[in-house]
């Protein structure tokens, strides 16, 4: 049985809120590549196609349980530097839509 999941998190953000969101994405990747059962992760911007999500981040994990400490992890981070990601998301006009996906093991048996 595989456990493994990834957190996809896809976001329309408007030009104007592009560095902020990004600095704020690459100190919160920071954190997650030091927590346990961390596999991997991409930070994705869009530079082609007609999709309106701008940018994408793809975590793996080792499992759902290691989500959650990350998740704890993340608030903990953000309420220490007095960051909240709502305030910013309503200030700047970005949309977010968040999940977990399992893999599907596309082998041929």
């Amino acid at each position: 049985m595989q456990s493994r999941i990834c957190k996809v998190d896809k976001f329309i953000v408007p030009e104007a809120a592009r560095e902020a969101f990004l600095n704020k994405v690459r100190m919160t990747h920071i954190l997650l590549r030091s927590m346990p059962g961390f596999k991997r992760d991409f930070v994705l911007e869009q530079v082609s196609g007609p999709g309106e999500f701008n940018y994408v981040t793809l975590v793996e994990w080792s499992d759902a349980a290691a989500i959650e400490t990350a998740k704890a992890a993340v608030q903990k981070l953000h309420a220490q530097i007095k960051f909240n990601p709502q305030e910013m998301f309503e200030r700047f006009g970005i949309k977010a839509d968040l999940g977990n996906y399992r893999p599907i093991d596309m082998t041929v048996t």
